[in-house]
């Protein structure tokens, strides 16, 4: 069997070749592969969570962390094997106050992806009362790369190695895919916010766009450093991989916040709550914005698509304790799901490795009956396309 290896560079040609239809027919599949992991059983597919490894993270030098990522399918087997860097652990204060007033309305935030209504993929944010400094915290500096360096190994059931490929692109791409899942979906995508300006933070505006691109006008970048994303808004504004989204739609426009500016506070709370859509991409340890930004009575009267995909480790945390607590909580009053009852669900993609793993998860104090897998989310739409059908 012929081996397949693979540059960073030549995946980041193929993906940028991709069309629309292109990534839909991934997504798709993506769909397909996460509804099997979340339904799936050993006696009816290989893909099948029972038959997928938790990921080991290990501590290495310079505050990396190497992370070993197992899967297998009925027909294949594979590893990726990815180090990047991560913001060192501090002391926890008490600079994340708890709620400090009921909720009255719903919403679901996720680690990966979010939606209030399986039905509808709406979302509304509760009414909660807090405040915080905005002050940003630790974060990786500039000269240090938060993306992942490493590669994906492929092999057949027997064990035959048949691909050898880079990780770094391929990761972003793939994450990105699955961010875009429900906002596809969404009515919505007049106005992005994007935190963050590496290779997450490109793949999914660049989905974003592919998908929904009419539609899209506004674009804003959140980074803490000015020359990152000053890079990233360059490549879109100049390279030809871009143009024809560029040309697409006259009306699009983009826009840089920093920490740098002195308006920073101002704008930050501006384009958080003038968004349709918050993509949480970076590999911060303390919340992005203050939770009153999307829960006060002010942040509620706007439906939003929250995805958050920064934190795998228990430190890490992109969105504030909160907005997920008042996102499940049970006092709703306005609820259109079978959850209505007990309160709002987190989507995610894996609830064991997110109930391990992600930040938001274990600092807001969710349990299993708090999430719902997207897999699970996509069995219900399967379900309901087949009662069409009939």
């Amino acid at each position: 069997m012929p081996l397949t290896v693979l540059s960073d560079s030549e995946i980041n040609a193929i993906l940028y070749s991709l069309s629309r239809d292109d990534v839909l027919s991934l997504q798709n599949n993506l769909a397909d592969a996460l509804h099997e992991y979340s339904t799936g059983t050993q006696e009816t597919t290989g893909c099948c969570q029972s038959n997928q490894p938790q990921r080991i993270a290990i501590p290495a030098s310079n505050n990396q962390t190497t992370l070993f990522m197992p899967a297998s399918t009925t027909t294949s087997r594979g590893i990726k094997i990815a180090t990047l860097a991560t913001t060192p652990e501090t002391p926890r204060n008490d600079s994340l106050p708890s709620i400090k007033s009921t909720t009255s309305h719903t919403s679901t935030t996720s680690s990966s992806t979010s939606t209030s209504d399986p039905s509808t993929l709406a979302s509304q944010i509760s009414d909660i009362s807090i405040g915080r400094s905005t002050k940003p915290g630790p974060s990786i500096t500039s000269s240090q790369s938060t993306s992942p360096i490493g590669s994906l190994t492929l092999l057949t059931a027997t064990g035959t190695p048949y691909a050898f490929l880079a990780a770094s692109t391929l990761t972003a791409f793939r994450t990105a895919l699955t961010a875009t899942l429900i906002f596809t979906r969404r009515t919505n995508v007049h106005t992005l916010c994007v935190f963050g300006a590496g290779l997450q933070a490109l793949w999914h505006i660049r989905l974003a766009l592919l998908l929904r691109g009419p539609e899209i006008h506004h674009v804003h970048i959140i980074n803490r450093n000015f020359e990152r994303a000053r890079k990233l808004m360059g490549e879109i504004y100049t390279s030809p991989d871009w143009e024809h989204l560029r040309k697409s739609n006259s009306k699009l426009d983009f826009s840089i916040v920093s920490n740098e500016y002195g308006e920073y506070n101002r704008l930050l709370k501006e384009h958080v709550r003038k968004a349709d859509a918050i993509f949480c991409c970076t590999p911060s340890t303390t919340p992005l914005f203050p939770a009153e930004y999307l829960t006060s009575t002010e942040g509620r009267k706007k439906g939003r698509y929250v995805s958050a995909i920064g934190s795998y480790r228990h430190h890490m945390i992109e969105l504030h304790p909160d907005i997920i607590r008042q996102a499940v909580a049970p006092e709703h009053k306005k609820h259109h799901h079978k959850h209505a009852e007990r309160g709002g669900v987190i989507v995610v993609d894996s609830l064991e490795a997110s109930m391990k793993e992600a930040g938001e998860v274990k600092q807001a104090g969710l349990n299993a009956e708090q999430m719902v897998e997207i897999g699970e989310l996509l069995m219900v739409k399967k379900a309901s396309m087949l009662e069409i059908e009939k």
